[in-house]
């Protein structure tokens, strides 16, 4: 996945449940992409379908729309919307807002519970 994006790159995760700090190089879209060998075993298998790019009126950039599918451990699957506004240059992605759902994906994941218990920590640290 990096491989499609710049070497300088500014992605943002507006809809995230936690704050996050844009990724702005494909060492830092690397570590975003890379599970953990120990944590692959648990989560769901997931691809991307119902791909629809949309193009805009500035050649660089596009609309993407499409939901990841993940297929749960009794093989049944749940699919997240997505929509990622991206704009390509040199044939590489140098910018991206991608809008996720948090509260579908992780229910998907089935890892809701970490996701409560996440909010949790981060309001009670709150002054």
């Amino acid at each position: 996945m990096p491989d499609l994006y710049g070497e300088v790159t500014d992605v943002r995760h507006p809809m995230a449940a936690r704050e996050s700090e844009p990724l702005t190089s494909r060492r830092a879209l690397q570590e975003h992409f890379t599970v953990p060998p120990e944590a692959r075993e648990s989560l769901p298998k997931r691809r991307v379908v119902d791909v629809v790019v949309h193009e805009t009126a500035d050649p660089e950039v596009i609309v993407a729309e499409f939901a990841y599918e993940f297929t749960l451990p009794d093989d049944s699957t749940a699919k997240v919307p997505c929509v990622f506004v991206m704009r390509v240059r040199d044939g590489r992605i140098i910018e991206s807002r991608d809008y996720i759902d948090p509260i579908r994906t992780y229910t998907a994941r089935g890892d809701l519970d970490r996701l409560i218990a996440s909010l949790r920590k981060d309001a009670s640290s709150r002054p």
